[in-house]
C-alpha cells in the first residue's frame, strides 16, 4: 500500500511539473484545493492507464522498440499521456494536454520528474 501512495505522489508530482512547464497541457480548477484533488484524481488515472494498457503496447510495438534502440518508448509515453487526457475528459475532469508533440515533450518531462521522485521518495522496501 505503501507503494502504490509513493508512486501515485510521485505521479502527481510530475504530472505539475509537466502543466507548470508547459501551456498546452493544463489543469483548472475553481479552487487550489478542487485542483489538488483533480491532479490526484488524474495522476491515479495515469497510473492505472500506465499499469494496465502500457504493457500491451509496448509488447505490440517491441520491433519498433529494438529498431529505435528504445527511442520509441517516448511515442509510448505520449500516447499514454494523450489517452490519459481522454479518459480525463470523458470522466469531466479539468485536465488536457493540447497536441501529439505537447504529449511527447510532457511525457519527456514526466518520466524525468517521476523517475528523480521515485529516487527521493521512500518505497514500500
Amino acid at each position: 500500500m505503501k507503494n502504490f501512495v509513493v508512486k501515485t505522489i510521485a505521479n502527481a508530482g510530475a504530472l505539475a511539473v509537466a502543466v507548470w512547464l508547459l501551456d498546452k497541457i493544463t489543469l483548472t480548477g475553481d479552487s487550489k484545493g478542487k485542483e489538488f484533488a483533480t491532479l490526484i484524481i488524474v495522476a491515479l488515472l495515469f497510473g492505472l492507464v500506465n499499469f494496465l494498457v502500457k504493457p500491451f503496447v509496448k509488447l505490440l510495438s517491441l520491433p519498433l522498440l529494438i529498431l529505435t534502440l528504445g527511442l520509441f518508448t517516448l511515442i509510448v509515453n505520449a500516447l499514454m499521456l494523450l489517452l490519459t487526457s481522454w479518459l480525463a475528459d470523458q470522466l469531466d475532469l479539468s485536465f488536457h494536454v493540447e497536441g501529439f508533440w505537447t504529449a511527447v515533450l510532457g511525457g519527456l518531462i514526466i518520466s524525468v520528474v517521476s523517475w528523480a521522485l521515485h529516487v527521493v521518495l521512500p518505497d514500500g522496501d
